[in-house]
């Protein structure tokens, strides 16, 4: 194996992790792979490093650039999700680092604050390591690291990190909306139970926040209608006729929803759980999000 793609995942991790998307995180490690080409590794000390802090630096330099396309995105912004199976590599800490709460409370720092928070939290690099990658001092840095700390701190919401818990909350919820028993479902929500719907103008989707329990019961019976679904199905170029089905999958480390239709993922759904009731629920349905997910094994619709 060649000592690029020794450290491919770990870098993919850190583009993802500064970026909350899949795509751009590809296409920095791609680039971090074009510079290494061009490296003679004689002269390298510590390849590792090297190429974390080329991939952080790439990565800094593209979130400045996305961000602005992020402002003029059609209704809310959700991170990519990623699979995160059980049995995957990374450790607890690395796990949580890309629970989707987490990543959506990032895309509120500056690029430089997320680096940071990213770099020190998750991946655990000395503060002098960190002020080299950004190019600030070091007491620079750490200040950036306690901003950001104290910022995610403020705004990450609390939920339950019980998978099973999630897992068991999950179902009910997919039954009780297949059913149509809003009953049922606004007794699962909390009282300020929030949804956000990411359909980037590609998807029929919410373009605000839906916030209150009895709001977003009656939004997800109303997409759930034969005719309201039909038009989803058909803003994302699929048929109603053309197979429907509804799978799980391990997402950003919590269990969620797949919709799956025409042999591709057509929307995701992933439930936040607090205290035993559904806090937050996040519906990404925007194609260009989703297509590098594959279909799970489904129960038809």
């Amino acid at each position: 194996m060649s000592t690029f793609e020794e450290h491919r995942s770990l870098l993919a991790g850190v583009a993802y992790r500064i970026l909350g998307s899949v795509a751009d995180a590809e296409d920095v490690v791609q680039e971090a792979w074009l510079r290494w080409s061009r490296v003679d590794e004689a002269g390298v000390d510590d390849a590792k490093a090297y190429l974390v802090r080329v991939t952080s630096r790439l990565a800094v330099d593209r979130l400045r650039w996305v961000k602005s396309r992020r402002e003029s995105y059609v209704g809310p912004w959700l991170p990519e999700p990623i699979s995160t199976a059980p049995d995957a590599a990374e450790h607890a800490e690395l796990a949580e680092s890309v629970e989707m709460a987490l990543l959506v409370v990032l895309e509120t720092l500056s690029p430089l604050e997320r680096a940071v928070f990213v770099l020190r939290e998750a991946f655990d690099l000395p503060f002098a390591e960190i002020a080299e990658i950004i190019a600030r001092s070091e007491p620079a840095t750490r200040q950036l690291a306690r901003r950001a700390r104290e910022h995610v701190r403020e705004k990450r919401p609390r939920f339950d990190v019980d998978r099973e818990q999630r897992r068991r909350m999950t179902q009910r919820f997919v039954s009780a909306a297949a059913e149509g028993d809003l009953d049922t479902l606004i007794a699962m929500f909390a009282d300020e139970i929030t949804m956000v719907t990411d359909g980037g103008g590609k998807a029929r989707a919410a373009l605000r926040t839906i916030t209150g329990a009895e709001n977003v019961g009656r939004f997800l019976l109303s997409i759930g209608r034969p005719v309201n679904f039909a038009r989803f199905l058909a803003s994302v170029g699929v048929a109603r006729s053309e197979g429907i089905s509804f799978g799980s999958a391990v997402l950003n480390n919590a269990p969620a929803i797949v919709l799956s239709a025409a042999g591709r993922v057509v929307s995701v759904i992933s439930l936040e759980v607090s205290e035993g009731r559904i806090s937050t629920i996040y519906l990404i349905a925007n194609p260009d999000k989703i297509a590098h997910l594959e279909p799970t094994a489904s129960e038809a619709g």
